[in-house]
């Protein structure tokens, strides 16, 4: 592919470090990047877009607000040919969508229309979808909402976490720029209207959301923990007042009746179950109450709550 294309990038997190990988590779001219500061606080699991503009020398910026008319006036004034957003936090308004000489382009975390809106891996997995994928699409200002470029799905496995789904979409990323970036430039890519009928768009999550709802049954506890398994936040109940973090479980049927009612904790054959109201069960593989370094363990259950059998907080 020609290396005379040129495009503003505006990139964070795996998915920006790797499509910009993407475009460098094949010869792109990107004039500047626009990435975030890191946010105190947050778990900051993934590779830094900054560190690989320094290491091929392009300029890069973190703006607090992206609508700065400086920074407006500085990618007009390198006149790009192409606006890329990959996974950037905040929305760009028109003035940057019509500032580019052959389109603005977003890549999407999901088989759009499906999933639109914020963290759209871990909503499908929430939501028990078997696959989920990446889709670059031409940006418009309602968010996700423009024609399709190209798109790649990949599977979601029954007990995959965000993760570990997350993983495979950064790889279905790079896929879909690689082998759309020729048509792109050489004007030949043929774009594909949505259909958002077909799909929903979502908002984002906080870590209060993680909350078990009490009428939940065993596999809405298992889509809910493996969404949001480290190093997202978590899925927790409630026990006598401490917060339990769940972190992973696996669908299964005890070997014997535990007796209650209700969402409940068990510690049964030597291992830990979770009881849903209905009556399915989830073994769980691996839980912590906040505050405690070591993971809860069957027996210890047992020893602190005195019995075998734990109701969880309402």
């Amino acid at each position: 592919m020609s290396g005379a294309a040129s495009a503003i990038v505006f990139a964070y997190h795996q998915v920006g470090v790797r499509c910009l990988r993407v475009l460098l590779d094949a010869g792109v001219r990107v004039p500047l990047v626009v990435t975030h500061a890191d946010a105190p606080g947050e778990n900051i699991w993934f590779d830094n877009v900054a560190a690989v503009a320094a290491e091929h020398g392009l300029p890069c910026v973190t703006p607090e607000h992206p609508s700065a008319s400086e920074l407006l006036a500085q990618a007009r004034a390198a006149q790009p040919d192409f606006l890329f957003s990959f996974y950037y936090r905040q929305m760009l308004g028109g003035d940057w969508l019509e500032l580019p000489a052959r389109g603005a382009f977003n890549m999407h975390g999901s088989l759009l229309p499906r999933y639109r809106g914020r963290v759209p891996v871990n909503w499908a997995i929430i939501h028990g979808e078997r696959e989920t994928g990446a889709t670059l699409h031409a940006m418009e200002v309602k968010p996700d909402s423009g024609a399709i470029v190209d798109q790649c799905a990949v599977p979601i496995l029954g007990d995959d976490t965000a993760s570990e789904v997350f993983a495979k979409v950064v790889v279905a990323a790079e896929i879909v720029l690689a082998r759309s970036l020729p048509r792109l430039v050489d004007g030949t890519a043929r774009l594909t209207p949505q259909e958002l009928s077909q799909g929903s768009y979502f908002g984002g999550r906080k870590p209060a959301d993680g909350l078990i709802p009490a009428s939940a049954s065993a596999r809405q506890m298992h889509n809910l923990v493996r969404a949001l398994a480290p190093p997202y936040p978590g899925a927790f109940v409630f026990i006598g007042g401490r917060r339990l973090v769940i972190e992973r479980t696996q669908l299964a049927a005890p070997p014997t009746a535990i007796p209650g009612t209700g969402l409940r904790l068990a510690s049964h054959g030597g291992q830990l179950w979770l009881l849903a109201a209905d009556g399915s069960a989830l073994r769980v593989l691996r839980a912590h109450f906040d505050g405690d370094v070591a993971p809860l363990e069957p027996q210890r259950l047992a020893q602190q709550y005195a019995g075998s059998t734990i109701t969880i907080d309402a």
